[in-house]
């Protein structure tokens, strides 16, 4: 586990906490049985070998995984680029404590907090770091063992409570959303997330059948609101709405929105910012905020020079986003819908040093 202190990893003796302890247990740590134990939280990293590999070049420093799961990506950082070291950073207290059990064996190079991503430059400053970070590393999008453990409600595949927060300790749950919402709002949520078609019939069949509160009551509520004829492709007609509920409910690309400018800003010269995209939202947010990074918020006329003094902060490594090879996605299913972006960061040119 991590020293409160020095923000090290300390291994734990016996990953659990003894009820006949005082004091409180670490976060993340939870029941089983009469014992607090870090359950199981494994994750294949999507894209690993693109992203160590763009990772390689970076200056000797401190890389931000600002979602770091089970630690897969932080994990194979540290074992393939000795010069770097890592903070990694969950609001998942349960991914939180499993990242620190995995990543314990790295001691002193290898940090993990509970916080969101938007928090990122606090957190680095609260390290003591006295320069700029080398890598900020963004795996967006909800972890497999998320969507694996029923009880966190993010499945339409297991019956569950409506919960869908990554930080049970958030106030608002997807069952707020579904019961409160009026049914304008919902459709526009649902239409926001790519169910356009079928919006606002699911959203009016949502508010009929309310009160709803599990997964299964509302996976079968969206199924019977579709045509039969449009239930038999596309996938699961509730997938969508799933994914839109969990979108607001964790405030998803909100936070996102603040923490790339702010991920752009805390990188040093020759810095990378890495974002792994699995939802057309998402990756727009990424591409809109590379593109600020790149030209520097200018407002001129395309084509023309630029004459409104805006600075670039960085360059496009490639033009495009990079899609997982096809041997990783026949491996792992879920990678299939990944887009990797990056960012270099450059030093801009002060007026009479062009």
């Amino acid at each position: 586990m991590r020293s409160s202190s020095t923000g090290s990893v300390e291994v734990s003796s016996s990953a659990h906490f003894q009820p006949g302890r005082t004091g409180n247990p670490p976060d993340g740590i939870l029941p089983v049985e009469g014992l607090r134990m870090v359950p199981p939280f494994t994750h294949e990293p999507v894209m690993a070998d693109e992203v160590l590999e763009l990772l390689g070049p970076v200056p000797a420093g401190l890389v931000v995984d600002a979602t770091v799961g089970g630690a897969g990506h932080a994990a194979a950082i540290l074992d393939a680029h000795p010069h770097l070291r890592l903070l990694g950073l969950d609001r998942d207290p349960v991914a939180v404590a499993a990242a620190r059990d995995r990543l314990a064996s790295f001691g002193p190079r290898a940090t993990v907090r509970h916080a969101r991503f938007d928090r990122l430059d606090r957190e680095v400053a609260a390290l003591g770091e006295t320069g700029r970070v080398s890598g900020v590393l963004f795996d967006l999008g909800v972890s497999s063992p998320q969507l694996d453990r029923g009880d966190r409600g993010f499945s339409y595949r297991q019956d569950a409570p409506l919960d869908m927060r990554m930080d049970p300790s958030t106030p608002r749950t997807a069952a707020d959303l579904v019961n409160d919402l009026p049914v304008g709002d919902l459709a526009r949520l649902f239409a926001a997330n790519g169910e356009g078609r079928f919006a606002l019939r699911i959203a009016r069949a949502v508010v009929k059948a309310r009160p709803l509160s599990t997964t299964t009551e509302l996976a079968d509520t969206v199924r019977d609101a579709i045509p039969a004829a449009a239930r038999r492709q596309g996938g699961h007609p509730a997938r969508r709405v799933f994914q839109a509920l969990r979108i607001e409910v964790n405030e998803e690309l909100d936070v996102l929105a603040d923490a790339l400018p702010l991920a752009i800003d805390t990188l040093g010269p020759a810095g990378r910012c890495l974002a792994i995209a699995y939802h057309s939202g998402e990756d727009r947010l990424v591409k809109a905020a590379f593109n600020r990074a790149v030209t520097g918020g200018c407002t001129c006329p395309p084509g023309l020079p630029c004459a409104c003094g805006a600075q670039p902060l960085g360059r496009l490594v490639f033009r495009g986003a990079r899609r997982p090879r096809p041997a990783e996605v026949e491996r792992n299913r879920r990678a299939e819908s990944a887009r990797l972006r990056v960012l270099e960061r450059i030093i801009p040119v002060q007026p009479g040093e062009a």
